[in-house]
């Protein structure tokens, strides 16, 4: 069974159910399955090579589901392209993974000029451009094209679905190759622990080339529908649950604060979120403060996961009633189907229960390696444990709590400090919107706490009184040297605070991260 086989079942049992809400209309079952059809046969007849990458630029649309869907469906390895992202990162991807055809946004067009191989556009295709190639012609040129057996093409489930590359907030971004078997556990673990219906209408709220992804095939199998927006931002999101009956969604925490600033939010939130039954956060930690504040404002619906790119999405997971107990709130949850996960010491050892160590991971949901890459694949994967860079530990009763990366730990004085637990002190303040924490270097300490601020509007705190207020709470140690207060802090263009961005300020003139 390939990922795409969830799809062709579900368009099979429900034709008549509505798969797609868009702003220019509903596509049924029926009527996608025919689409993704066509225009699946429309790549291979481009692009005979089977395990040829496709890369997509584009922002989340209608078109967009239905190219990827495609994709899938062609026995070829989907690229995404942030359609937020520059030209020369755009290029560098373009040219590590060769793809035979780019299916592009006409906005995207300067971001993917120099794209070696096909071109398709969505919608009608860059303005004056005559006889641009776009999806509608492809899907009406091969209109009652058939599916195709993947098996038959010679792929297995140990072959390459997709290469996404990570973020790059850390270091070099490198080509994740995900394989079939990664994604059949992702469907099938969000379907299990989200409890996924043929009732749910999923909001598209964060882009298609990065988490939401990972939704769209678990959504899909169980007969529901993807609701696209007609434009970004928090405004649009709530009006998909206020009026067209959203019940869940995958978004960073950052949106879900933006939902709950929003004129009369406090007034409206019952009505304006009415079906809503999973509200799920990914990408960056909430603080204990927060999740308190989330759960009061949307009720009992507040899930989230730990996953990576090397393992898609869902490693560990805490659904709603595991936040009944507000001691696990410091925890990513427990381990999913398919997948081992551990804590281990530098020697190799595994640790006990309440030790903390790196995690470390393995099983179906692993990648095959990096996209070309063999020696950062053999640092990575060793002895089939996925090395996650991330530290943490697991309690007794399977709870997995992280520490930080390995590289943001930030060892001051000779102790090692995590800056979770300082960004989880400081957020208790009740004028601090979010925070960051993480090391600058210092001559007597070696490494300096330091803190970087957003307050609440209206708000106001000094350096000292947050200094004080953390050390109230954890001690002289893990207390910020410093904070730097910022209007907002920078973010990448799908919503992680970039600590290297905000390290670099905190540094004297001169100086280099």
């Amino acid at each position: 069974m390939f990922p795409i086989d969830f799809f062709w079942r579900a368009a099979a049992r429900w034709p008549e159910r509505i798969a797609i809400d868009a702003p220019e209309g509903t596509v049924r079952y029926g009527e996608l399955a025919a689409q993704v059809a066509a225009l699946a046969a429309a790549l291979r007849a481009l692009d005979a090579q089977p395990g040829s990458r496709v890369a997509i630029c584009a922002g989340n649309s209608r078109e967009h589901l239905l190219a990827l869907l495609a994709v899938l469906a062609s026995g070829k390895v989907w690229v995404p392209l942030n359609a937020k992202s520059t030209a020369t990162e755009i290029a560098r991807i373009v040219q590590a993974t060769e793809p035979g055809i780019v299916v592009a946004d006409p906005a995207c067009a300067p971001l993917i000029a120099g794209a070696p191989g096909h071109v398709l556009w969505t919608g009608n295709g860059p303005p004056n451009t005559p006889n641009a190639p776009t999806l509608v012609q492809q899907v009406a040129a091969h209109a009652g094209a058939a599916p195709v057996d993947l098996a038959a093409l010679g792929l297995t489930e140990r072959d390459t679905q997709a290469i996404k590359f990570t973020g790059g907030t850390t270091g070099l971004p490198k080509g994740v190759m995900q394989p079939y078997r990664a994604w059949l556990a992702n469907i099938s673990n969000q379907i299990h622990w989200w409890g996924l219906t043929a009732d749910d209408r999923y909001v598209l709220a964060a882009p298609i080339t990065h988490g939401t992804s990972t939704y769209v095939l678990p959504i899909l199998a169980q007969g529901g529908c993807h609701v696209v927006l007609a434009e970004a931002g928090a405004e649009a999101v709530r009006g998909a649950f206020r009026d067209r009956a959203g019940t869940c969604c995958f978004m960073p925490p950052t949106l879900i604060y933006m939902l709950m600033a929003l004129p009369g939010a406090d007034a409206t939130r019952a009505s304006d979120y009415p079906a809503l039954r999973r509200l799920i956060y990914g990408g960056a930690p909430m603080p204990p403060g927060k999740i308190r504040q989330v759960r009061a404002f949307f009720g009992p619906v507040l899930g989230t996961t730990y996953g990576q790119t090397e393992a898609p999405q869902i490693i560990t997971v805490m659904r709603p009633d595991d936040f009944d107990d507000e001691a696990r709130w410091a925890s990513v949850g427990q381990v999913s189907w398919f997948t081992d996960v551990a804590v281990m010491a530098p020697d190799g050892r595994l640790l006990p229960a309440g030790e903390v160590g790196e995690v470390v991971v393995r099983g179906d949901l692993v990648m095959g390696g990096y996209w070309r890459l063999p020696d950062k694949t053999a640092e990575t994967l060793v002895n089939g444990w996925l090395h996650t860079g991330d530290r943490g530990l697991i309690d007794a009763r399977g709870y997995l709590y992280l520490k930080d990366r390995l590289k943001e730990l930030v060892i001051t004085g000779g102790f090692n400090v995590y800056p979770i637990d300082v960004e989880n002190a400081l957020g208790q303040h009740p004028a601090v919107h979010e925070c960051a924490v993480f090391g600058v270097p210092d001559d007597k300490w070696g490494e300096a706490v330091t803190a970087a601020v957003q307050l609440r509007e209206g708000q106001t705190a000094t350096e000292a009184e947050l200094i004080a207020f953390v050390r109230e709470r954890l001690g002289p140690v893990p207390t910020p040297k410093h904070v730097h207060f910022h209007a907002s802090l920078p973010r990448s263009p799908v919503g992680k605070v970039l600590k290297t961005e905000l390290r670099r300020l905190a540094l004297p003139a001169g100086d280099t991260p």
